[in-house]
C-alpha cells in the first residue's frame, strides 16, 4: 500500500517537472507568451477551477491588444463544441469567460457572442459525480449566468461595476495592513502599481459615465467609450513606464 502510495506521488511530481520544462522550452523557443500558457493550463480539463491569481494575471494581460487575441482564440477553441466527456475543461473555460467579462476588456462581451450555442447546450448538461455531488447543476448555472451577462447588456455594465467595486474595497482594506512609513523603494512601487491598476481597470471616469448614462438608455455610447478608454489608457500606462 505505501508503496503503490509512493509511487502515484513520484508520478505526480515527474509529471509536474516535465509540464514545468515544457513550458520554459515553449516560451523561449517560439511565439507564446506566459498569459497563453497560463490560460491553456486554466482550461486543460483540470479536476479544479482555474485559480484566482491564474484568472487575475490572465485578465489583466487580456488588457493588450495582442494578449487579447491571443486568450480569446484558445478559449473560442475550447467551446467550439461541448462534449459530455470532457465537461470539466468546458466548464473550467466558461469560469474564465465569466470572469473576463466582469473584469477584462469590455470587448470580451462582443467576441463570445457567437458562442451562445454552446452555453445554451451546456444548461441541458446534468451529471453527479461519486460522492453525490452535482455539478451539472453548477455547470448550468454557471452557464444561464454566461448567457445573462451576454444578452442582457445592462445587467453586464452592473456586474462589471460590482466587480470593480469589490476589487476596490479589497484593495482598500489591505492597505491599511501597510506599514505607516513605507520606505523610498515602497514608495515608488505604490505609485507605479496605483497608476498602472486605474489603466488596467479603467479608474473612475468609466464609472461615473456609466452610472450618468443608466437612466438614458444610451448603453452603446457607453460601450464604444469604454472599449477606447481600455486600450487608450493601457497604451498610455505602457509608454509612460517606459520613459
Amino acid at each position: 500500500m505505501e508503496d503503490s502510495y509512493f509511487l502515484h506521488e513520484l508520478k505526480k511530481k515527474a509529471c509536474f517537472f516535465l509540464k514545468e520544462h515544457v513550458k520554459i522550452v515553449r516560451l523561449a523557443l517560439t511565439d507564446v507568451t506566459h498569459a497563453q500558457l497560463l490560460t491553456e493550463e486554466a482550461i486543460s480539463g483540470n479536476p479544479w477551477p482555474p485559480d484566482s491569481p491564474s484568472m487575475r494575471e490572465i485578465t489583466k494581460a487580456s488588457f493588450e491588444v495582442d494578449e487579447f487575441y491571443r486568450i480569446v482564440e484558445i478559449l473560442h477553441k475550447r467551446l467550439e463544441r461541448f462534449e459530455a466527456r470532457q465537461w470539466r475543461a468546458s466548464y473550467n473555460a466558461v469560469i474564465l469567460v465569466e470572469h473576463a467579462l466582469t473584469h477584462g476588456p469590455y470587448s470580451f462581451a462582443k467576441e463570445f457572442a457567437n458562442d451562445r450555442a454552446v452555453l445554451r447546450e451546456m444548461e441541458g448538461f446534468h451529471f453527479v459525480d461519486d460522492k453525490g455531488f452535482n455539478w451539472g447543476e453548477s455547470v448550468r448555472k454557471l452557464s444561464a449566468r454566461v448567457l445573462k451577462l451576454l444578452e442582457e447588456e445592462d445587467f453586464l455594465i452592473q456586474e462589471r461595476i460590482k466587480a470593480r467595486n469589490l476589487t476596490r474595497g479589497i484593495q482598500g482594506f489591505g492597505s491599511f495592513s501597510r506599514r505607516s512609513s513605507p520606505t523610498k523603494d515602497e514608495s515608488h512601487s505604490n505609485r507605479f502599481n496605483r497608476k498602472q491598476h486605474e489603466s488596467e481597470y479603467n479608474g473612475t471616469r468609466n464609472l461615473s459615465l456609466i452610472e450618468t448614462r443608466q437612466g438614458s438608455g444610451d448603453w452603446k455610447g457607453v460601450r464604444k467609450w469604454e472599449e477606447a478608454a481600455d486600450w487608450e489608457e493601457v497604451s498610455q500606462s505602457l509608454i509612460s513606464s517606459v520613459l
